[in-house]
């Protein structure tokens, strides 16, 4: 097992976490990727950024970074990649060590190791392989934008840039040893309800008021288990009304309201099915209440299928060659599946199948999160090892 230089990488990854960088303005970000591989001796030739960001749906600052190295020995090409941005929560973090522990200085922040840790593992992989004059396959390098808002990155990358690899391996998540295989599909639903304003105090029954519109669909949901962890039978998935916002003044009757929900599953058909019941239960609540002129409000919905579920094989040559890493780190390693979304739902639907190991990074997206060093670390060899191996 190759070794890696463990304080340089546990600065390496506080550096990377200090960097404010949420989705959509990643560019600080990837701005220190660059110059830390040019310091290493890359050129600025094999460095290129992809337009990703003129095609989601969020724009943003700047696209996918994608750098491409030649083999020093033949070997199919192989593929590296995390994503750069963090939750909003985790933007003006502050990184902190206390022992085997990094996490974030403020009680009121999250850390980003969600994914900065993930950029720090393919970082020094390569700048420990570069220093130690390790011979390599081809290499791609890919550090994507917006993943934390519907894998935006992944799903509008510039595939042809690429170069085609043939082993794909994608660092997000907790556990080194785990190797995550699969991973759940979702759908976005945005729903908005316009109802009739009217005087609150005045001329109330004139109204209709979008906000009981909405509580009669989010309730018949609820009683009718569509809502939260969603079993009917053998099928299960989740359904989240995550975003509700309306109404401006206490004397008018709520004229609008807009929601945003999710739909998730390993089935598409129960995923759609989830979505079907959703759509139901507010066509049934915006006929429900009318005004004294029998008069009721319009309903606009729409969906958007933001990634797929996909399985591979466990007997993948990416799946096979990931766990005799994990191995040679002295772990054992375990193929799961996620209930999350991943960059790799996305490469692999590109024809990239893409397996996702861990990098210690625990109680994401809250302001607990905090990064294992010693995870970490091992996350580090492995990558060092996958990039290399023969």
């Amino acid at each position: 097992m190759p070794n890696i230089n463990a304080n340089a990488a546990i600065r390496r990854v506080l550096e990377l976490i200090a960097i404010p960088g949420g989705s959509g303005a990643e560019t600080k970000v990837s701005a220190c990727i660059q110059k830390t591989l040019v310091s290493a001796g890359l050129p600025q030739s094999v460095f290129m950024v992809d337009t990703a960001n003129r095609r989601s749906p969020i724009g943003g600052a700047t696209g996918n970074l994608i750098v491409k190295l030649k083999g020093t020995k033949r070997a199919p090409r192989r593929l590296l990649m995390a994503h750069m941005d963090t939750v909003p929560l985790a933007v003006d973090s502050e990184p902190v060590r206390q022992g085997d522990w990094i996490r974030p200085k403020s009680s009121d922040t999250a850390l980003g190791a969600d994914n900065r840790a993930g950029c720090a593992v393919i970082l020094t992989a390569i700048l420990e392989m570069l220093k130690q004059n390790i011979d390599h396959p081809p290499l791609t390098l890919l550090f994507t934008v917006q993943e934390e808002v519907g894998l935006c990155g992944a799903r509008h990358v510039t595939t042809g840039r690429l170069a085609n690899p043939q082993l794909c391996f994608n660092w997000d998540g907790r556990d080194p040893a785990s190797l995550v295989i699969g991973a759940v599909g979702a759908t976005n639903v945005a729903v908005k309800i316009d109802g009739i304003a009217s005087h609150a105090g005045v001329n109330p029954d004139d109204g209709v008021n979008a906000a009981i519109v909405a509580s009669l669909a989010l309730s018949e949901l609820h009683e009718n288990g569509w809502h939260g962890l969603v079993v009917k039978g053998s099928r299960q998935g989740t359904c989240n009304v995550g975003s509700v916002h309306g109404g401006s003044a206490t004397n008018v009757v709520m004229p609008e309201v807009v929601l945003q929900a999710e739909a998730r599953s390993h089935s598409s058909v129960f995923r759609d099915r989830i979505v079907r019941e959703i759509h139901r239960a507010f066509e049934r609540a915006i006929k429900r209440v009318r005004n004294t002129r029998s008069q009721s409000g319009r309903l606009t919905i729409k969906d958007d299928s933001r990634y797929n579920a996909f399985r591979i094989s466990p007997k993948a040559d990416c799946v096979r060659m990931a766990a005799g890493a994990v191995k040679m780190a002295g772990l054992l390693p375990q193929t799961v599946v996620s209930n999350g979304g991943l960059d790799a739902n996305w490469t692999t639907a590109h024809g990239f199948p893409t397996v996702t190991l861990g990098c210690g990074q625990h109680a994401i997206h809250t302001v607990k999160e905090r990064l294992n060093i010693p995870e970490y670390l091992s996350a580090c060899s492995i990558a060092l090892s996958i990039a290399t191996a023969e």
